[in-house]
């Protein structure tokens, strides 16, 4: 069934590639894994054309949401789920050559263009564009951009005055909850991009970062999940105590990185 959806979609004139990312991209899937599914286009595919295409293969479609990428986000006949994403290549490359030959870091998720055009798995490239485009950008670990994530993450974690370490100190000493919640958030963001650039590792995604740390990353603190298990567990049993806890894990990163 997904080969035939495929084909129909490889067959529209604005279609030039698609890729798998995710996990069906690798290895490591089962039959209940989503389809996470990038369509490289030259220009918009009308809606009602991928609605007719989508009713014959989904029981449940949301068509052109927006709330990220611009994707299709629907349930196969048989249960799975499919993201279908848009994307013009163009752009897509030349917001990969920012931070990779650019060398621009960014507050969170750096590199996770990168990662997932590296890591794509083509199924159609009508043109060899989208192969090209991922021989452009298989180059080594780019020293300026880890230099640039690392600086700019150091301070936003910790070294400049509205970093969310001060922030989440000011959140506690308030009792505001949300405020607490949304600084750690946003600091775990970082801290994780951090990470994966001190080990000059390509950023995968927001799910399983703990364990793919643990499996990618030959650098990281003392205590790395120790630390955060206790901030987890403290932001819904104590929160008061989340400034102390992200105090513990900088104090650790400050003895695997010295700005």
């Amino acid at each position: 069934m997904i080969n035939q959806l495929f084909q129909e979609l490889c067959a529209l004139d604005e279609v030039e590639a698609l890729a798998l990312g995710g996990s069906r991209a690798g290895e490591q899937f089962d039959e209940a894994s989503d389809y996470d599914v990038y369509l490289y286009c030259r220009g918009p595919v009308p809606e009602e054309i991928r609605r007719t295409i989508l009713s014959r293969y989904c029981s449940i479609m949301e068509i052109g949401n927006h709330f990220w990428e611009y994707e299709d986000n629907c349930r196969l006949n048989n249960g799975i789920d499919i993201d279908i994403l848009y994307r013009d290549l163009d752009a897509f490359a030349a917001d990969v050559a920012q931070v990779v030959e650019q060398f621009q870091a960014r507050n969170a998720y750096t590199t996770c263009m990168w990662h997932n055009l590296l890591t794509c798995k083509v199924v159609y490239d009508r043109d060899g564009r989208l192969a090209r485009a991922k021989e452009r950008f298989s180059v080594p670990y780019p020293r300026q951009l880890r230099e640039n994530i690392l600086a700019r993450g150091w301070g936003l974690l910790h070294g400049a005055m509205p970093a969310y370490d001060a922030q989440l100190v000011k959140a506690v000493k308030r009792g505001d909850l949300v405020s607490v919640n949304h600084r750690t958030a946003g600091f775990l963001e970082t801290y994780f991009d951090f990470l994966f650039a001190l080990n000059e590792a390509t950023h995968p995604g927001e799910k399983r970062l703990v364990q793919l740390c643990r499996e990618r990353c030959a650098l990281l603190p003392d205590h790395f999940e120790e630390n955060l298990e206790k901030l987890f567990q403290d932001l819904y049993h104590a929160p008061e105590q989340a400034a102390a806890d992200i105090q513990s894990i900088i104090l650790e990163l400050e003895k695997v990185y010295q700005p």
